[in-house]
């Protein structure tokens, strides 16, 4: 086992140096604006080459989720909670569930965006938007 680290490459070091600016920044279409998650070097919906970056509201709903209760990383002890979260732009990403757990079904609970402070880097997770 190790530490969990994040896997950038040439397509997605600009979000990650957001995340640690407690920034989310999605790369966007130049021709067609259709946001690009995962970041890659051309547009699915367009076939264009040209993307910007553009930072996201951080709010969304939870489509599905898992609590995993083996030890993969030795930073995250189990158990813990991982969401697949559909943002309010389109993009689904994953990400840590932090504070209270939901009652009920999750599927559905808003959510949004938090940056933590994890094992020495900044990392997204999300919270149950009590507000919404």
């Amino acid at each position: 086992m190790g530490k969990s680290q994040p896997v950038m490459s040439i397509d997605d070091r600009i979000m990650w140096d957001g995340i640690e600016h407690g920034e989310l920044k999605l790369q966007s279409c130049s021709h067609c604006r259709t946001l690009r998650y995962p970041p890659g070097p051309i547009c699915a919906e367009c076939l264009s080459m040209e993307s910007n970056w553009v930072p996201v509201a951080g709010t969304g709903t939870i489509l599905s989720w898992v609590t995993f209760h083996k030890r993969y990383f030795d930073d995250f002890p189990p158990p813990y909670n991982s969401v697949a979260v559909r943002l309010d732009e389109g993009p689904i990403i994953m990400s840590n569930l932090v504070g209270d757990e939901p009652e009920g079904s999750w599927i559905g609970k808003r959510v949004r965006l938090e940056f933590v402070d994890h094992d020495g880097r900044r990392q997204h997770a999300v919270r149950i938007d009590r507000a919404g």
